[in-house]
C-alpha cells in the first residue's frame, strides 16, 4: 500500500510501498517520469543533494524514509540486531543525512524528533522493537505532511478571499477575479502532497475560494524549478497560468493591478518573522511592498524554527558556479519526437531523451551561486500555516512567532 495517497492533488513525488520508498526524479521533469528507488541512507542523501527530491518538506521526509527502508533491510538479514545496536545506527545515519543541504529546518527538525524518539523508546521498561518504533514514525510524517498543506491552503485561500475583497492589496478592488504570482515550486512535487503557497493556489481554484482567475509564475534561475516544475503541477491540475521571467516581476505588477499577492514558501522562518527561500524571494517582496500587494508566506509548523531570534543566524547553502554559468537541459528535438511517440512529453522515454550542457558564460567567467536569501520580516503581509495565518500587530516590523508558537 502507498502511503501518503491521502493528498487529492494529482502528483505524488514520495511513495512509501513498504518496505520501499520511491521518489519522483524531479532531474526529469516535466519531460519525463521516472521513479527511484531509494533503498539506504546513502541513496536519500544523494538524492537531496543532487536535487532529483527538493523542497523543505520533502526533503526531510525523503531522509527519515530513507533510513526506514535500510532499518527493514537490516532487521529482516539480521536475526542478532538489538535495540542498542539499532538505535546507535540510527543516530549515526541521521547525523550523515543532515549532511545533505544546510538550510532547510524541517530536516533538522525531523531529525531531532526522531532522535527523541529512539532514545524515549530505549528507556520503556517493557521491550520494544526500536527499528519498527522508528519506521512507525518516520511513515506517520507523510500523512501528517499532508494534513498539514491541506489546512495551510484552506487558511491561505481564505486570508486572500478577505484582503482582496477589502480592495486593500490591488487598486482592483473587491468583487472581480483576482490572480496570483508564485515563485519557485512549493507544490506537491516539494511536499507529501498538496503543497505550501502553491496549495493556496490549489485551494482558491479547486475549491473557489477567492475567485481566483490566474496564476503567474516564475522561471527560477538559475535551476528553473518554476518554468520546470511548478509549470509541470499547474498543468497537470488544469489551473490557468503564465510563465514570467525573474526580472519581468515588476513590470508586470506595474501593468496588472488584478494581481493582488506574491504568495511563496519557506525554508526557514526566524522567531520574528524573517523569511529563507528559494534565491529571489526577497527581491519579490521588495516589489509587491512597492506595487502595494501582499506578500505571503506559507510555511508549516516545521520550517520555523523558534531557536533563531533572527534571519541574520541562517546558514545560506552555496551551490556550484556552473549552475550560473552553463544550462543544462533536454534537447527539444528529442523531447519533440518521444512526445509525438507517446502522446505526451510527460511520458517521455528517459532512455529516448537527450540532455546537453550548454556554455552560457564564457569559460573562466566566476559566478556567486546562494541556493536561497533572506526576506526581512517588514517586507512580509503574513505567514500562513496549519495553526492559522499570523500577522504582524499594528506599526510592528517584527512578527512574534516565540510567543505564538512557544518555545
Amino acid at each position: 500500500m502507498t502511503k501518503g495517497a491521502s493528498t487529492n492533488s494529482k502528483l505524488q513525488a514520495i511513495r512509501w510501498e513498504h518496505p520501499r520508498l520511491l521518489i519522483l526524479n524531479q532531474l526529469l521533469l516535466p519531460h519525463a517520469s521516472e521513479y527511484v528507488e531509494i533503498r539506504n541512507s546513502e541513496d536519500g542523501h544523494r538524492a537531496i543533494a543532487t536535487m532529483q527530491v527538493r523542497g523543505a518538506p520533502a526533503i526531510a521526509i525523503v531522509a527519515a524514509l530513507s533510513l526506514a527502508a535500510e532499518v527493514l533491510a537490516l532487521c529482516n538479514n539480521n536475526d542478532n540486531s538489538n535495540n542498542e545496536s539499532v538505535a546507535e545506527l540510527i543516530c549515526s545515519k541521521l547525523d550523515y543525512l543532515g549532511t545533505s543541504r544546510p538550510t532547510a529546518v524541517d530536516l533538522f527538525k525531523a531529525i531531532a524528533s526522531l532522535k527523541a524518539i529512539v532514545a524515549d523508546a530505549l528507556q520503556k521498561e517493557e521491550e520494544v522493537d526500536i527499528g519498527q518504533t522508528y519506521v512507525d514514525n518516520a511513515v506517520a510524517m507523510l500523512d501528517r505532511d499532508v494534513a498539514a498543506n491541506n489546512r495551510i491552503g484552506e487558511n491561505g485561500a481564505e486570508f486572500i478571499k478577505t484582503q482582496s475583497e477589502k480592495g486593500d492589496c490591488s487598486s482592483n478592488g473587491g468583487g472581480e477575479g483576482v490572480k496570483v504570482l508564485t515563485h519557485c515550486n512549493t507544490g506537491a512535487l516539494a511536499t507529501a502532497g498538496h503543497g505550501t503557497a502553491l496549495g493556496i493556489i490549489r485551494s482558491m481554484y479547486h475549491k473557489g475560494i477567492g475567485n481566483l482567475e490566474h496564476v503567474y509564475f516564475t522561471e527560477t534561475r538559475p535551476y528553473n524549478q518554476g518554468a520546470r516544475l511548478t509549470s509541470y503541477e499547474l498543468l497537470t491540475e488544469g489551473i490557468p497560468s503564465t510563465l514570467v521571467c525573474d526580472s519581468a516581476v515588476s513590470a508586470l505588477l506595474q501593468s496588472d493591478p488584478s494581481i493582488v499577492a506574491v504568495v511563496v514558501g519557506a525554508d526557514r522562518v526566524a522567531a520574528n518573522g524573517d523569511t529563507a527561500n528559494k534565491i529571489g524571494t526577497y527581491q519579490l517582496a521588495i516589489t509587491a511592498r512597492h506595487h502595494g500587494r501582499l506578500f505571503i508566506v506559507a510555511a508549516p509548523w516545521t520550517s520555523i524554527d523558534l531557536s533563531l531570534p533572527s534571519g541574520k543566524g541562517i546558514v545560506i547553502e552555496k551551490r556550484d558556479e556552473n549552475e550560473i554559468t552553463t544550462i543544462t537541459g533536454f534537447t527539444q528535438k528529442s523531447i519533440l519526437a518521444e512526445s509525438s511517440n507517446s502522446g505526451s512529453s510527460s511520458g517521455a522515454a528517459v532512455d529516448q531523451l537527450q540532455k546537453e550542457c550548454i556554455q552560457v558564460a564564457p569559460p573562466g567567467a566566476r559566478a556567486w551561486n546562494p541556493s536561497f536569501d533572506v526576506t526581512p520580516a517588514s517586507l512580509i503581509s503574513a505567514i500562513v500555516t496549519e495553526t492559522g495565518v499570523f500577522t504582524k500587530p499594528g506599526g510592528a516590523a517584527e512578527y512574534d512567532l516565540q510567543g505564538a508558537f512557544g518555545s
